[in-house]
């Protein structure tokens, strides 16, 4: 889908709803994650942000054309006013296969960790059983 704010054009904070529907089949998707894909320079427009808000704060996203974020579909977020030029972008929804946030994030952590392991110290014996742990995780909590 695609959006146009200009003129004070904005979108109230809210959470992205958790079924969504694929318009011409009978294809449903849960929404774990939602994506802004920016397509117009930033500098071509004020206002405008995307914020975020997770339990650190709100967040203030304002990225090049091209660039994407992805975020937490049941967090809060709204579009901040676009006071001058307009703003367009792409969005989206993905369906993870680990339907739990923090799942996602622990796997995401682990799966780093195990990354720099072995880019810093490629012989250490930790990454094969690590990398087991993380393969186990995903396998308890992925749906199929």
């Amino acid at each position: 889908m695609f959006n146009r704010y200009q003129g004070g054009g904005r979108f109230g904070t809210h959470v992205d709803t958790a079924i969504r529907s694929v318009p011409g089949t009978p294809v449903r998707v849960r929404s774990d994650l939602s994506a802004t894909l920016f397509l117009t320079p930033p500098e071509e427009y004020e206002g405008g942000e995307l914020v975020v808000e997770d339990s650190y704060g709100a967040h203030a996203v304002k990225l090049p054309a091209g660039h994407m974020v992805l975020y937490p579909s049941g967090s809060l977020h709204d579009v901040r006013p676009v006071t001058r030029g307009a703003r367009i972008s792409a969005f989206f929804w993905i369906q993870s296969m680990v339907r739990d946030d923090s799942a996602r994030t622990m796997l995401f952590d682990l799966d780093t960790a195990i990354q720099s392991v072995a880019t810093d110290h490629p012989e250490h014996g930790s990454i094969i059983p690590l990398t087991g742990v993380y393969h186990n995780l995903l396998r308890r909590w992925a749906d199929t």
